[in-house]
């Protein structure tokens, strides 16, 4: 009965509106990020663009916490609105983690597989500001996506394994002569890798909310 009456009640269709704005600062800070992999003057920019990114992304997640508690009938599973949110959130967190490393240790150059998975990054957020709205008819759009689930997946794996060689590469060139590069060099290929997990964890996230309520 309860099921049945919040069915007929009006939601607060502004939750999407808030998921797709999120959306679109994971690709304005996956693009400076991108940009920063160049490497040279500009990092010290790019790194203060991803701060001001995730600045905002905070404030559209609080608002998005906010929402939930204030709402009397959501579009989805409160919880389900928590954890989407949360986890589009952790990863631009990740983006800046990047940003501050490069900040913290004075990197001005990074290796081509760090920007190869930088590319991996823009290309997965692309891809999120895309599939974000197809939650708005999530019924019709179920096996759309599903399917960016997948797609995700397979963006995931390419990574992991850029990822992998990098490290290898790396290890090889500083083991002996300077470890500390090895070191820090290995942070930004780990805040990168978390990064590229971060968006497989929102598809997911998407996929389980049109299995849960579909």
């Amino acid at each position: 009965m309860i099921s049945w009456f919040q069915a007929l009640m009006p939601k607060d269709e502004g939750f999407y509106d808030l998921f797709e704005r999120h959306a679109e600062t994971l690709s304005a800070g996956a693009k400076a990020l991108r940009r920063l992999l160049d490497g040279g003057d500009g990092v010290a920019e790019f790194a203060a663009e991803i701060k001001r990114q995730e600045h905002a992304a905070d404030l559209i997640a609080r608002e998005v916490l906010l929402a939930v508690r204030r709402t009397f009938i959501t579009p989805f599973d409160r919880g389900d609105i928590r954890d989407l949110i949360s986890v589009m959130d952790d990863t631009i967190d990740q983006m800046h983690q990047t940003a501050k490393a490069t900040q913290i240790y004075e990197i001005r150059t990074f290796d081509p597989p760090m920007q190869r998975i930088g590319d991996i990054i823009v290309e997965a957020a692309s891809r999120t500001v895309k599939a974000l709205p197809l939650l708005r008819a999530m019924a019709k759009n179920a096996s759309k996506i599903n399917a960016f689930a997948e797609e995700m997946m397979l963006i995931e794996d390419a990574a992991d394994g850029i990822y992998d060689q990098g490290i290898r590469e790396l290890f090889r060139a500083h083991r002996v002569s300077d470890p500390m590069a090895y070191v820090t060099g290995a942070e930004i290929y780990g805040h990168l890798e978390k990064v590229v997990d971060g968006f497989e964890d929102v598809a997911n996230r998407m996929s389980s909310i049109v299995i849960e309520h579909v």
